[in-house]
């Protein structure tokens, strides 16, 4: 079946829900303020700029995780889901899933968050499929590090390898849409790669290699 691949952060969502999950941290008295704001800051300006150092980031952000309870982890996640999340969701960007969708496309997720974070906001959205850099766990809680490859630049196009491979799937004329520079490395490999909600750096490329460019976002 053809693929239907969606970054989410900023593409599906009017937001980052990586980010938004810190500052919720913050604002729900689970992390130190103003410490963890400064590098939870930090971290998004060095995203957007093309130039974030994945396993530094990870480390900062899948801490949290293993400092708390998995059982108060979902409470924190089902709030978070209400307060941040379901104003990130733009109409237009659940009609295009449905369009996809009602073309008996197969849906999938890729994106660099967790998916502690994601598989909820997928469900929400209706993508039976996710691929997200996965949180390890041992004795059913959260170590603070993660398992096998971030799901991260480079990294997007060896953990989806694996899913088509597992699937007996291909890329034949699957769709990426993705508002990133740091998906490069992906928009270049699928067959119709659409830039979505753009970074200046990404809107320059698409513009130079005719790639549709699509706004999701309402103003």
């Amino acid at each position: 079946m053809t693929l239907a691949i969606f970054d989410l952060d900023n593409t599906l969502l009017h937001g980052d829900s990586d980010h938004a999950w810190g500052q919720f941290l913050i604002d729900t008295g689970v992390v130190d303020g103003e410490r963890y704001r400064q590098r939870n800051d930090q971290f998004y300006r060095d995203y957007e700029a093309g130039r974030l150092d994945i396993e530094q980031y990870l480390a900062f952000a899948l801490e949290p995780l293993a400092s708390q309870k998995p059982a108060i982890l979902r409470k924190l996640r089902e709030r978070f889901m209400q307060e941040r999340v379901e104003p990130m969701i733009e109409p237009a960007a659940e009609a295009l899933i449905n369009r996809h969708r009602e073309r008996g496309e197969t849906l999938l997720i890729i994106t660099a968050t967790n998916r502690f974070v994601t598989e909820p906001i997928a469900a929400r959205l209706g993508i039976p499929n996710l691929i997200a850099t996965e949180p390890e766990v041992v004795d059913g809680a959260f170590t603070g590090r993660v398992a096998g490859t971030p799901c991260f630049r480079d990294g997007k196009i060896t953990r989806l390898e694996e899913w088509l491979l597992d699937r007996s799937e291909t890329l034949d004329g699957a769709h990426f849409y993705s508002d990133s520079r740091n998906d490069l490395p992906l928009l270049e490999t699928v067959p119709n790669p659409v830039a979505t909600n753009p970074d200046p750096a990404l809107r320059d490329t698409a513009h130079h290699r005719g790639w549709p460019i699509l706004d999701l976002q309402s103003p």
